[in-house]
């Protein structure tokens, strides 16, 4: 009697164990994942995929040879797949499109067939993970945002040289309709020679952008060359602004050309390979700040650069010289029309004279 109640004590502590047991499955916001599940291969198959909840919500079924979604929760409609080139094999997997922070949880894969029962159990999370860190500076103020991003993430701020940072206010995190979190933080800038970096962080992935000190160009002639900050590493993109809105040109890869924005077209001369960029024909209107963008897998580093043009001494020489010529040009005629005034006036005043005298 003893001995079968340690076999029943060991079965239930073995069923416990593998009820409490499950894989974790890591999948990607807005794409598909696989929540994997096998099973001895036997006659008469049944697969119950549930989500295990306060009320659990039926995933996908299939059984008589084929789905069986009538009972399916509104929502995975339409998002749920078996491989069914595979189920006789004894491969129950489960695919599942658009992924949501909703799908996040446990769930239950059971199986039957002639054979026997089966359960297997997986934990799926779900990762939005960080894409792109904003920095954007307004006069002294300098604000680091993100967005899109799950689980909650970590925002930090460093600087090159190292320096002591204080943010002025408290790190803003919301979330959306999604359940994805956008983060925000801003800091007053005391000193104008520092290099400053915000890092973004969550469990799958973290990037950080750096924004270098300003620097500014004086130029007198119509064509001239703008540096741009670069890393060492491959770059993923690169993106040159007209104060900090406009874009003038894009490049997705080391490898791939440069496309130039319409309005820019007269103006963009080249780009070499580290992402300087030579501008020609240049007026004042094309005065203002230049923004370069540079990007590898994990960190962007955005360079900006006040360009103002100085007018051409030699054009100014011309034209005050024009201004002159024309000054001269403009006496001579008033005296000869003068010398004509003063010369009629005596022919009639001759005239007129003899006229009275005949009188």
């Amino acid at each position: 009697m003893a001995v079968g109640k340690c076999v029943v004590f060991f079965a239930v502590l073995t069923f416990l164990r593998t009820l409490n047991k499950a894989d974790a499955v890591d999948c990607v916001f807005m794409e598909s994942c696989i929540l994997p599940c096998s099973f001895q291969r036997g006659d008469e198959v049944v697969i119950h995929w549930i989500k295990l909840k306060s009320i659990d919500e039926p995933a996908h079924s299939y059984y008589h040879n084929q789905d069986q979604l009538s009972r399916q929760d509104e929502n995975f409609k339409g998002r749920t797949a078996l491989f069914k080139d595979q189920i006789s094999k004894g491969n129950a997997s489960l695919r599942l499109t658009k992924v949501g922070v909703q799908d996040q949880g446990r769930y239950k894969c059971y199986t039957s067939t002639i054979i026997g029962n089966y359960e297997s159990f997986i934990n799926l999370n779900v990762d939005a993970p960080v894409r792109e860190v904003d920095i954007q500076q307004v006069e002294n103020r300098m604000t680091c945002s993100s967005e899109g991003i799950y689980p909650e993430p970590e925002l930090t701020w460093s600087t090159n040289p190292p320096s002591t940072v204080t943010p002025q206010n408290k790190t803003t995190v919301q979330q959306n309709e999604q359940q994805l979190y956008n983060i925000s933080s801003s800091l007053i800038v005391s000193a104008s020679d520092l290099d400053y970096s915000c890092t973004v962080s969550t469990r799958s992935n973290k990037k950080r952008t750096t924004l270098f000190k300003p620097a500014s160009i004086n130029v007198s002639q119509t064509e001239t060359t703008i540096p741009c900050t670069s890393s060492n590493t491959p770059l993923t993109s690169l993106i040159w602004r007209f104060n900090h809105s406009h874009i003038i040109l894009k490049q997705t890869g080391a490898d791939v050309p440069y496309t130039v924005s319409e309005e820019w077209t007269q103006q963009v001369k080249s780009v070499s390979e580290s992402g300087s960029l030579t501008l020609q024909g240049l007026t004042s209107n094309q005065e203002g700040i230049y923004s370069c963008e540079l990007s590898d897998a994990e960190e962007t580093y955005i360079t900006n650069t006040t360009l103002r043009i100085e007018k051409h001494q030699g054009s100014s020489n011309a034209a005050n010289t024009a201004g002159i010529a024309a000054g001269v040009v403009s006496i001579g005629v008033v005296v000869a029309i003068l010398a004509v005034l003063t010369k009629y006036k005596r022919v009639i005043c001759k005239k007129c004279k003899k006229e009275n005298n005949v009188l």
